[in-house]
Parts: structure tokens; C-alpha cells; sequence
């Protein structure tokens, strides 16, 4: 028996919210995620990232890791910081590219009809 592996038209026009609260530092597959992202916007799919909790302490401006926030940005994906996790860890200028938001843009995608949510 086959499976069919085709795209329906709900999944066509879904929306991705990847959510990471994990730092490249100390997270190894931290990384993977981002290439996930990456590729999924790839595929011309309307993808959001939303870093909270360490999930932000790559973005600080000049910090390693911050360039691929900006890549992602410039490759159309929308990434977003949450501004509490910013402030908790003492991060005040962002990389160009990741827009600080509130944990209620959050609740707000999630409920969103059509989003497809994964969380790291």
C-alpha cells in the first residue's frame, strides 16, 4: 500500500509558527530548527518565528548566532523576540531584522485559524 505524501490545500495555506525557547549555546540542535524554518519559507509558506525565553540571547546585536536571525528576516520570515525574555537578560539592541513583540502576540498567532504551531 502507498501512502499519498501530497499537499492539501489546507496545508498550502497554512501558516508556520515556530517557537524557540532554546539558545544555540547550549542547545546543539538549536540550529536544526532554524534550517527547518529556513526551508519551510523555502517552500514560499507564510512562516513566523517567535524566540522567548533563551530562545533570544542570539539576538543581541554583534553576538554570535545573530546573523542567521537576519538571514531569516531577509528571507522573508517575520522573527520576533518576546520583550519580557529581552528585558529579563539584559538585551536592549537586537540584531536588524528581529522585531521585539509581547507574550500576547503570542496567544494571539496561536489562535489564529490555519496556524500550524511547532515549539522548541
Amino acid at each position: 500500500m502507498t501512502q499519498d505524501f501530497s499537499l492539501t490545500q489546507e496545508d498550502l495555506m497554512a501558516k508556520y509558527l515556530f517557537i524557540e525557547s532554546r539558545d544555540p549555546y547550549d542547545s546543539a540542535d538549536s540550529p536544526n530548527l532554524l534550517e527547518l524554518v529556513k526551508g519551510v519559507r523555502e517552500r514560499n509558506q507564510d512562516v513566523m518565528l517567535f524566540l522567548i525565553q533563551n530562545g533570544v540571547l542570539a539576538t543581541r546585536d554583534g553576538a554570535r548566532h545573530s546573523e542567521r536571525y537576519r538571514d531569516l528576516a531577509r528571507a522573508g520570515v517575520s522573527v520576533l523576540a518576546d520583550s519580557f525574555s529581552l528585558r529579563e537578560r539584559a538585551i536592549d539592541r537586537v540584531v536588524d531584522g528581529v522585531k521585539p513583540a509581547e507574550i500576547e502576540r503570542l496567544v494571539g498567532l496561536l489562535l489564529e485559524p490555519g496556524t500550524k504551531a511547532i515549539w522548541h
